[in-house]
């Protein structure tokens, strides 16, 4: 067994059982899918703690930084989901909330009956700014690795996403 400061590595662990298996070659990848998924956890952990005394999410806050970032305030709740890759009812229940807590309001699309607009409210505006400071001064500052290895990390798993056709 891996251990690392008396704990231990589940990622080395794993991979290990695997070549004890005989899956000497799809290890790498193993290795590879869930080091990413537990970096994930712990990252989203991370950004989570940080924006929770805001009162959002880090998926609401997103909602918000999309909206703050369009030139009227204002998105289509399809082009949100489109925007975040995320399904329309994880947009629906993000917005439902953000419109509970006064930082944004639905109103109906002036030329589409079927759509629905979120326009981010000035209250919004102020949280999605207080957040993104907390956030640049914390884990968007220091993600735990140097700035070398943070551009190669974002080089990596720019590669993986062009090999997936994600841009």
């Amino acid at each position: 067994m891996q251990e690392t400061g008396g704990r231990l590595d589940l990622v080395a662990e794993a991979r290990r059982q695997w070549r004890a298996h005989g899956w000497v070659g799809p290890d790498r990848g193993m290795a590879a899918v869930i080091s990413l998924m537990r970096a994930q956890q712990i990252v989203l952990g991370r950004l989570e703690d940080v924006v929770k005394p805001f009162g959002l999410s880090y998926a609401r806050y997103e909602v918000l930084m999309l909206l703050s970032f369009s030139r009227r305030g204002v998105l289509p709740l399809a082009r949100i989901g489109e925007r975040l890759q995320v399904h329309p009812a994880s947009v629906t229940g993000a917005v439902a909330k953000l419109e509970a807590q006064g930082l944004l309001v639905r109103e109906p699309h002036p030329d589409d009956r079927r759509a629905v607009l979120a326009r981010i409210t000035d209250e919004g505006r102020r949280v999605a700014e207080q957040s993104t400071a907390a956030l640049n001064a914390g884990p968007f500052a220091d993600v735990g690795l140097s700035d070398e290895a943070a551009e190669q990390l974002v080089e990596v798993i720019g590669e993986l996403r062009r090999s997936a056709g994600d841009f």
